[in-house]
């Protein structure tokens, strides 16, 4: 298999792709399942028109991913843009999917890949970013994962820890505003507490409502991301809040805590402060060592740093910040912050700036961007 051949190919067969029809992004996705898909075919069965047959199943990929994003926005559409507070209504085939995709042949990080990328409806890309590696390596675990189980009968349905992480995900992608999934993740989370009496799946339910009790005021009419402590909080939806804490008291309660539950916790006790002022920000920390218990996660670990900084101040802020791997996702945005508070304006507009330059989607890179800018602003009055 000569690699450099694949790479030489792959602009041609992009841009075949994008003058059939197929939008850029799309057409990306699909020649990277085409590109594994020969590295498993052609060592056995090489063929006499390489581009030829990149094109060909490169097409056909195209097709069936645009083929179940529409039968998705058609599950979507069954829902309202704003779900609400409730029993959740009579299940459909979704949820079934969610589990059969989460098969015990594969392992939990394969099911949840395979899960987002054919149930879901997220690109590779996409996932690749929710799970912090290259696309390329995620391309390969889905069609490792989607091998595994051609041959297999979808009998066994999978276990509910890696069904939780889907949605999970597939929330958090929506949440994003770049898929707007989050209410169909909130509708399959409901149907699944509905089913199950577990304090994990109330968690989940909980976190996904808390958050998106202040979606409205996550943006500003111009489309520009607005940070937590500047939101309108008169646009919170207080009746999606209550049934969020409610949800999380009870299964709070049972004392079998987990990680969604945790978060939930951090989610109420942002939710419950009348003002950003008034943020219980000890608890959250608190909140946030039970996640590193719980986790052990990078993340966590990073967001604990952020409310150390509140807490305790910024200098004990950037202290926790140092002891994390400078290359995680949003560790610079973190430290641009954190210097901000402590004061130091030209060290935290230079890491604004290098932040935008590292940002996962538009909107954020132009929210630090603005935050850069306004700093610098700062400096030469």
């Amino acid at each position: 298999m000569d690699d450099a051949l694949l790479r030489d190919l792959t602009p041609g067969v992009l841009a075949v792709l994008v003058r059939r029809g197929a939008d850029f992004a799309a057409a990306e996705d699909a020649v990277q399942d085409a590109l594994v898909e020969a590295l498993r075919v052609w060592p056995a069965d090489p063929p006499r028109d390489s581009k030829g047959w990149l094109v060909t199943v490169a097409w056909r990929k195209f097709l069936d991913a645009t083929r179940a994003d529409t039968a998705r926005r058609r599950r979507e559409d069954l829902v309202d843009d704003e779900p609400a507070p409730g029993p959740a209504p009579a299940a459909d085939d979704t949820l079934q999917l969610y589990f059969l995709c989460a098969h015990p042949s594969l392992t939990p990080s394969s099911a949840v890949a395979l899960t987002l990328r054919a149930v879901g409806g997220l690109t590779t890309r996409q996932i690749a970013r929710a799970y912090l590696v290259p696309e390329a390596t995620m391309a390969q675990r889905i069609s490792r994962a989607k091998r595994t189980v051609s041959g297999v009968r979808f009998d066994q349905p999978g276990d509910v820890a890696t069904v939780l992480r889907v949605l999970y995900l597939v929330f958090n992608e929506g949440y994003s505003g770049d898929v707007d999934l989050a209410a169909e993740a909130i509708r399959l989370t409901r149907q699944l507490a509905a089913r199950i009496d577990h304090p994990e799946v109330a968690g989940l339910l909980a976190l996904m409502v808390l958050h998106h009790a202040r979606r409205a005021a996550r943006t500003a009419p111009d489309g520009s991301l607005v940070p937590l402590a500047e939101q309108d909080r008169s646009r919170w939806d207080t009746e999606l809040i209550a049934e969020g804490v409610e949800i999380l008291q009870a299964a709070l309660a049972r004392d079998r805590l987990g990680e969604f539950q945790a978060q939930a916790a951090v989610a109420a006790l942002h939710a419950d402060a009348p003002t950003a002022e008034e943020t219980d920000w000890v608890q959250i920390v608190e909140w946030y060592d039970e996640l590193v218990r719980l986790t052990d996660s990078p993340v966590v670990r990073l967001n604990r740093a952020v409310a150390v900084g509140e807490a305790d101040g910024p200098r004990a802020g950037l202290a926790a910040l140092a002891t994390l791997d400078a290359s995680l996702p949003r560790h610079t945005a973190v430290a641009a912050h954190l210097h901000e508070r402590d004061g130091d304006l030209k060290t935290a507009a230079r890491l604004y700036a290098e932040a935008a330059r590292k940002a996962p989607n538009t909107a954020e890179r132009d929210h630090l961007t603005r935050q850069a800018a306004r700093l610098n602003t700062h400096e030469h009055r």
